[in-house]
């Protein structure tokens, strides 16, 4: 606190970050590496193959490379990023919550779950964050430093990797397994599609299946530690990574990645015209600008109705249906009144461009808050329902091992 009024903190403090990664780099940049190495280009895709595509992040095991160059193909290019501290399971098996550390020690989460169609890997972008929402256990740490491109994009190929083990549990016989209990409300838009953008039944597991095959992260969300919009430039790279096509990278559908924030406004209005049409949340929390000011510090800087606007200008600039993510804590910002003003808010801008996702709020702890009671969440939510506004209320995924939304504080 400074004068009363939380620090808010934008820019990541000036810090050593780790040694050029393969995932660093474009195709181009691989290939004139290589090159300055005395390599012929043909060795950069070939590196690229084997981390994007078989998750290789140990060169002794890329045997088609010649045992001399590995020793230094390895010191360029695969320096050490993630070091696996502990991973805790739920009880089915069907999430896993990674602690990392990184290469000065700093500590970070990554939450890999398995839904009835799809995998999805909760990514962290930050170390800690300086965004200091009073919910939120991340928020509590303050900013150590941003994560490099290579270090976002290392969380999802150790996920892949964990899968291939077969160290994610499959779906159990019978079981429905989703994110979501719709109360008289559309799905999300995005929970039935396969890779290949195909919808409705048939689905099924067929959306955590790669183009190659084996089960793999179909979906990542930028909801683990961090604000992803205060470290823009490589968030946006590791973004780029995912979608390019193999062996540049992933071959993911943009469609498939979420990117969330609290209300950065000029860094919405950026996302929205990179032509990359990944998934847009905004944590809004409160309609109001009383109450999330105290919830959502940077409210203060850009409030909630020009956070709304530049979710709607996303959504006219992509044709992307935005999301609205609204942490429900009992007694604060549960009120039936504040649905309606929600409801009043988003409608004024249109119909049909959002959908509403209210989550119960995970605990963490020494908090004095707790969730809402069922009965008045429901309330919620059918308000905003009768408003004409789509609403999905989210079951919580991993709160038993504190992996829920709110909850990853990296403790070792």
């Amino acid at each position: 606190m400074r004068d009363g009024r939380p620090l808010l903190n934008f820019k990541s403090p000036r810090v050593a970050q780790p040694q050029q990664h393969l995932a660093d780099m474009t195709m181009d940049e691989r290939i004139a590496a290589v090159e300055e190495m005395g390599l012929p280009a043909f060795r950069a895709k070939q590196l690229s193959n084997h981390y994007f595509t078989r998750y290789h992040t140990d060169v002794e095991s890329m045997t088609d490379l010649p045992k001399d160059l590995r020793g230094p193909l390895a010191e360029r290019f695969f320096p050490p990023l993630l070091t696996e501290v502990r991973r805790l399971t739920t009880e089915n098996g069907d999430t896993i919550k990674f602690l990392w550390r990184l290469f000065d020690g700093a500590l970070v989460e990554s939450v890999l779950m398995r839904y009835r169609n799809r995998i999805t890997l909760c990514v962290s972008s930050q170390c800690g964050c300086g965004m200091n929402c009073p919910f939120c256990a991340t928020g509590q740490q303050g900013l150590t430093r941003n994560m490099s491109t290579a270090e976002i994009v290392e969380q999802v190929i150790r996920a892949n990797q964990a899968i291939a083990a077969g160290e994610l549990a499959p779906l159990k016989s019978g079981t429905v397994a989703d994110d979501e209990v719709a109360l008289g409300a559309e799905a999300d838009e995005e929970q039935g599609e396969t890779p290949d953008g195909a919808t409705g039944a048939g689905a099924g597991q067929a959306g955590a299946t790669s183009a190659n095959g084996p089960e793999r992260v179909t979906n990542i969300v930028f909801m683990g530690m961090g604000e992803p919009l205060a470290n823009y430039k490589r968030v946006m790279n590791a973004v780029r990574h995912f979608v390019a096509p193999a062996p540049e990278g992933l071959g993911m559908s943009a469609r498939r990645i979420t990117v969330s924030t609290v209300g950065l406004v000029p860094g919405i209005n950026k996302l929205a015209a990179e032509d990359i049409p990944v998934t847009f949340a905004l944590s809004l929390h409160a309609p109001d600008d009383e109450l999330r000011n105290e919830m959502i510090p940077v409210n203060t800087r850009w409030n909630a109705d020009e956070a709304i606007d530049a979710a709607f200008n996303y959504y006219k600039v992509t044709g992307r249906r935005v999301s609205i993510e609204y942490a429900l804590i009992k007694d604060m910002n549960d009120h039936a009144w504040r649905a309606d003003l929600l409801a009043k808010k988003l409608n004024a801008r249109g119909r049909g461009w959002v959908h509403v996702n209210p989550i119960p709020l995970n605990p963490t702890p020494g908090s004095v808050w707790t969730a809402s009671e069922p009965e008045v969440a429901n309330e919620f939510v059918r308000r905003l329902v009768d408003a004409g506004v789509p609403t999905t209320i989210r079951d919580t995924r991993g709160s038993d091992i504190d992996g829920a939304c709110g909850q990853l504080a990296a403790a070792d």
